[in-house]
């Protein structure tokens, strides 16, 4: 495998994701029966989003040597079914010190961060299941 993580259980609703050398937890909510201890999931997911986002929007600041105070990136989602998934997702951008001549450039910019691309163009994904046969747990 490429690039690795791992989550693990790590009782009740968390896991505890290990990424080179780092550690984040995720939870439910309480009324999802977690113990909102962590961000969920899909709140991680949206979060991975705003921090490229904002990653893109800083480096493109400091290389017009802009001032990066106040840069800001919010996000919101709302829910599709069929299957039950992330429907919308709207990212804001705060650029307070972005002069309005950059911002076409600045908005290509932000738009080719690696999530929004990956987004955009899906990766494959390959889900596989350890085998753990009874038989070879004896």
């Amino acid at each position: 495998m490429g690039n690795e993580l791992t989550a693990t259980y790590a009782g009740g609703d968390r896991l505890r994701i290990s990424v080179r050398g780092h550690v984040l937890f995720t939870d439910q909510p309480a009324g999802d029966g977690g113990d909102d201890t962590a961000p969920t999931p899909t709140e991680l997911f949206i979060a991975g989003l705003a921090g490229c986002v904002g990653f893109y929007a800083e480096r493109f600041l400091r290389r017009h040597r802009l001032p990066a105070d106040g840069l800001s990136i919010r996000c919101g989602h709302t829910w599709a079914e069929n299957p039950h998934r992330v429907g919308t997702i709207t990212v804001r951008v705060d650029a307070p010190g972005l002069p309005d001549a950059l911002r076409p450039a600045f908005e290509r910019v932000i738009e080719h961060c690696t999530v929004h691309n990956t987004l955009v163009h899906p990766p494959a994904i390959t889900l596989e299941v350890a085998d753990y046969s009874l038989s070879s747990l004896r």
